[in-house]
């Protein structure tokens, strides 16, 4: 078997294959969004992604089942990376202090590889339209969802308890996730907004969890 670069080209061939098909799913991805920012998430078909991206229906069914899960692609990779985020916090850090940490680090680290798919101002453009399109935001809502017992599973695995009997974990990553909803959602209502302005407000917003819980909120007398 010939060697390339040390390696045989029967190893070689699996990397290739996925690399390839990476490709083929970015293209897609890529596609699609720029479609629906032109046209409207209900006015694009699939044909018309598949035929932007150059390949038939049957190989975009392939990497999608339909269009709404295009449309989140980019969330699933956001998912990935908060996740790999929260595993990677140092396991003396707090259970707050680790989510709002990897909260941070996540939203800072995103942008690469967003950038390797499609271009930033296409990705914020995209999470306006899936915020204004119901579907869409109640796939989001349950992708979401299923996040949240992953976090929820992984504090409670670094802590040594269990969820099933002990509610602290979903409690405070259900806290910490609608801290980032409504961070998200008051970011979305300015058309100017980037991707540094909504690092600066989730990290604002989940300063404010721990005395919005713990401190009273009456304005001092005048």
């Amino acid at each position: 078997m010939q060697a390339i670069d040390g390696v045989t080209e029967r190893e070689a061939l699996p990397g290739l294959r996925e690399r390839k098909k990476q490709r083929t799913r970015n293209a897609l991805t890529r596609c699609a969004l720029d479609l629906f920012a032109r046209q409207g998430y209900d006015g694009t078909t699939v044909d018309q992604i598949a035929e932007a991206a150059d390949v038939s229906q049957r190989t975009f069914f392939r990497y999608f089942a339909n269009k709404e899960e295009v449309a989140l692609a980019l969330q699933e990779m956001e998912e990935e990376v908060a996740f790999a985020s929260l595993a990677d916090r140092p396991p003396h850090e707090p259970p707050l202090t680790a989510l709002c940490n990897a909260a941070m680090s996540s939203a800072r680290s995103i942008g690469p590889a967003i950038e390797a798919v499609v271009p930033l101002g296409l990705y914020l453009s995209t999470q306006r339209m899936i915020e204004s399109t119901p579907q869409l935001l109640a796939a989001r809502l349950r992708r979401l969802a299923v996040l949240e017992e992953r976090f929820a599973a992984e504090i409670a695995r670094r802590e040594g308890l269990d969820p099933a009997t002990d509610p602290r974990p979903r409690v405070l990553v259900a806290a910490c996730s609608g801290v980032m909803r409504a961070a998200s959602r008051v970011w979305g209502e300015d058309e100017e907004g980037d991707l540094d302005g909504l690092l600066r407000l989730i990290t604002a917003y989940l300063e404010q969890i721990g005395p919005a819980l713990a401190e009273g909120w009456r304005a001092a007398p005048r």
